[in-house]
């Protein structure tokens, strides 16, 4: 099974950190992807840029509405994610568990559907 790992961060969160703590959280999550890699059961990833370059475009009434940043007064923003294919979704949990990102904010699995859509 498939699951998307969305990682959040807040900014505040981050910068409290000395660039020696940001460098070790990078390490450690670079380290878990290597074995990921390894075991077969990492797909993708990727972090996302800065949410000041982010816009959400809503349509309603035929007409698009674009606004500045991921949400509304929020201070959490997704910060990347990571596609993994494991047997569980306990699996799943403990590999969001290993994420640095999931002790600074959270981590939130999301299995996949699958073409047909029979997950819903």
């Amino acid at each position: 099974m498939k699951y998307m790992l969305l990682i959040y961060s807040n900014p505040a969160g981050w910068e409290a950190l000395t660039e020696q703590e940001r460098a070790a959280l990078a390490n450690e999550h670079d380290a878990l992807t290597r074995e990921l890699v390894e075991s077969g059961e990492w797909l993708a990833g990727a972090p996302l840029a800065d949410p000041v370059n982010t816009r959400t475009v809503r349509v309603r009434d035929g007409a698009a509405e674009v606004t500045d940043g991921p949400f509304v007064e929020a201070k959490e923003h997704l910060a990347g994610y990571d596609l993994v294919d494991c047997d569980s979704l306990d699996r799943a949990i403990e590999i969001a568990s290993r994420i640095p990102g999931s002790r600074l904010v959270a981590v939130e699995v999301r299995p996949l559907m699958d073409e047909a859509g029979t997950e819903m």
